[in-house]
């Protein structure tokens, strides 16, 4: 399902990524930090909203600093926040219906278990039935 949220409800923060990588990561504003709050939205409606914020919680926090690039890491950000959203609003796939082995199967099963027996006993050292 695709969401249409407005520019103005999404938060953003840059800053640098961190870690190794010399000048250009400790200057640039690479890293990029999204935040979006879900009841505050106008984006969706009543029950969904209901049912994003029981999910994901009141605000969604996305945090993106796998590229050198900016508007990379804002485009994986959004992404990332697409995807967070189509999983919590997926219906929940059906329960197992449980079921029974056939009568056929149980009787295999209950051979197996007598041949298997039987080939243990076969095993043992003469007189160690006592």
């Amino acid at each position: 399902m695709a969401f249409d949220i407005p520019d103005s409800e999404l938060e953003w923060r840059f800053d640098t990524s961190g870690g190794p990588g010399g000048q250009h990561a400790n200057r640039s504003n690479t890293r990029v930090e999204l935040r979006f709050d879900v009841a505050a939205s106008s984006a969706f409606d009543g029950e969904t909203k209901q049912k994003l914020v029981s999910v994901l919680g009141r605000e969604i926090r996305i945090v993106e600093a796998s590229s050198r690039s900016q508007t990379l890491n804002r485009q994986r950000a959004v992404a990332r926040l697409a995807d967070r959203l189509d999983e919590a609003t997926r219906p929940p796939s059906p329960a197992r219906r449980r079921t029974r082995p056939s009568r056929s199967a149980r009787e295999r099963r209950m051979a197996d278990k007598r041949r298997r027996g039987i080939r243990k006993q076969w095993r043992r050292p003469p007189g160690a039935d006592d």
